[in-house]
């Protein structure tokens, strides 16, 4: 009995442990972000591969997003005599919950996996103990530009993937359902108010830390092996996924 409640204890206070690493790792990736100088050619780079190297993924699913919604939106909506408002919906399930949730998904396996591995082999190779007895720090040179990158990329990405969904939904809708421009576009300017395009910005800008935390935490304590770098990639997205999509209920019974 007494062993079953010793080993329930190492396990809690393991768990706690790692826990309060994972946040004091938030925090240093935090306070380097205002760390001179700023490392303005690295935060490029990684926009280019976090962002740039993203766009058509996030385009073509923002596209079929929109398609989809134009589609059954118009159809639910002509059983209540209110076709017209189709374009009100698609926007404001784009802005709101849809762009920002999807698109940070997106980001997450396709990004955030691959800044997790990149790390892990750095870490498996220690590359980073070699940075630390030159003096420099991993998290200035690294850290830092992977997450003011991250929340950089999918805020644009999610107003891309916004823009797209839209007019995706419209080409359906109007396309080949009948619903005229006036009454698509005309529904989001009556409705759609400033506060869903706000609100919405500051889940991307959430969702893009998060992403960025995840990913460089589970690189920087990788396990050992090419193993350690696989199972590692793979706990960042499930974790980030995880994240996402709680922080948003988070965030959107608090906002609305």
């Amino acid at each position: 009995m007494l062993d079953y409640l010793a080993q329930i204890g190492a396990n809690l206070r393991y768990s706690v442990e790692r826990l309060g690493r994972f946040g004091r790792f938030a925090g240093k990736m935090a306070v380097y972000l205002f760390v001179p100088p700023v490392k303005i050619g690295r935060i490029v780079q990684r926009i280019y591969f976090i962002g740039a190297r993203s766009l058509w993924l996030i385009v073509l699913i923002s596209a079929f997003t929109g398609a989809v919604m134009g589609l059954h939106g118009q159809q639910t909506l002509a059983q209540f005599g209110a076709a017209a408002q189709v374009g009100t919906l698609v926007a404001a399930a784009l802005l709101r919950e849809l762009g920002p949730v999807v698109c940070a998904l997106m980001v997450a396996g396709r990004a955030g996996s691959s800044i997790t591995s990149e790390l892990g082999v750095m870490r498996i190779t220690e590359q980073f103990d070699a940075l630390k007895i030159m003096n420099l720090n991993p998290f200035r040179y690294f850290m830092a530009p992977i997450l003011l990158a991250f929340v950089i990329s999918v805020f644009l990405l999610t107003a891309i993937f916004n823009l797209v969904g839209i007019f995706a939904g419209f080409v359906v809708s109007g396309g080949l359902l009948g619903v005229s421009y006036g009454s698509y576009f005309g529904g989001i300017i009556d409705f759609v108010v400033f506060s869903d395009i706000y609100f919405g910005s500051i889940k991307a800008l959430v969702f893009g830390a998060l992403i960025a935390w995840v990913s460089c935490y589970k690189g920087y304590y990788t396990g050992k092996g090419a193993e350690g770098v696989g199972a590692a990639s793979t706990e960042a997205v499930v974790l980030a996924s995880v994240l996402i999509l709680a922080s948003n209920y988070v965030m959107t019974s608090l906002m609305w």
